[in-house]
């Protein structure tokens, strides 16, 4: 978890109050919004109905679909730390731990999915989210639920589960392991399934169980249901034309 400096703190105590969010809530979304490079963030707190996103520019989605002023507030807290991020205030502590010896936090470049690449199994297709640190590099494929991550060479497959990953960063222990950033929070990476190599690959296409084509019939009337509910936002004027798109592709991209 971010450790914030005594300046860090008080940003968050004062920007709760102007926008009347519980310190702990503007914590929790700085966090997020810092996982996403100041550019977006996957943020999961009660005060924001649950779980959502949000992107600079263009798109805010939480929960609760219909509550455009939460959406509202949820979109300008964002902004403003987004802001409060590109001024570089020294808002983070420089170090991941505060015990003695500890070694400095590097620094986490996040670029833009890219076709290229090339290190990541083909059939995943464009990635969602890519990034590199030091000498490890990830990329997440929210349609196949895959995460890549390349550590000198050796990349190695997971399954993200219900993971909407924003972010993966690796500590500055000895161990050399990984965290991410999702809707869930910051989890470590060793929770989520390895994937044994061309697994999926070998694997035969058997016919699909009555339970398991049940849950995929459920899902994609989900996913329908949910389009529907947006496409009535958009028309009443709620959500803008690139926040219907960019939502609609996302729940597209599950089925």
């Amino acid at each position: 978890m971010r450790e914030f400096t005594a300046t860090g703190e008080q940003a968050i105590h004062d920007i709760a109050r102007r926008h009347g969010f519980s310190p702990d809530a503007v914590a929790c979304m700085l966090r997020a919004v810092l996982a996403g490079r100041g550019r977006m963030a996957q943020f999961s707190h009660p005060e924001f109905s649950g779980s959502g996103q949000w992107m600079r520019g263009g798109m805010t989605m939480i929960s609760d679909m219909f509550d455009a002023t939460l959406k509202a507030r949820v979109e300008r807290l964002c902004d403003e730390l987004s802001r409060l991020i590109a001024g570089d205030a020294g808002i983070v502590e420089p170090t991941r731990s505060r015990g003695a010896g500890a070694e400095p936090a590097a620094s986490i470049r996040f670029d833009a999915p890219s076709a290229g690449g090339g290190w990541w199994p083909a059939e995943f297709g464009h990635p969602n989210s890519a990034g590199a640190q030091n000498d490890m590099r990830y990329a997440y494929f929210a349609g196949p639920r895959r995460l890549a991550i390349d550590l000198g060479g050796s990349v190695t497959v997971y399954d993200t589960l219900d993971h909407r990953i924003g972010g993966v960063a690796q500590t500055q222990s000895g161990s050399r392991s990984f965290t991410f950033t999702s809707q869930h929070g910051v989890v470590d990476v060793a929770v989520l399934p390895k994937i044994a190599p061309q697994a999926e690959a070998q694997q035969a296409p058997g016919p699909a169980s009555p339970v398991a084509s049940q849950r995929k019939a459920q899902a994609e009337a989900d996913v329908v249901g949910t389009i529907e509910k947006l496409a009535e936002l958009h028309r009443k004027g709620i959500l803008t034309e690139s926040e219907f798109s960019a939502k609609k592709a996302e729940l597209l991209s599950r089925l």
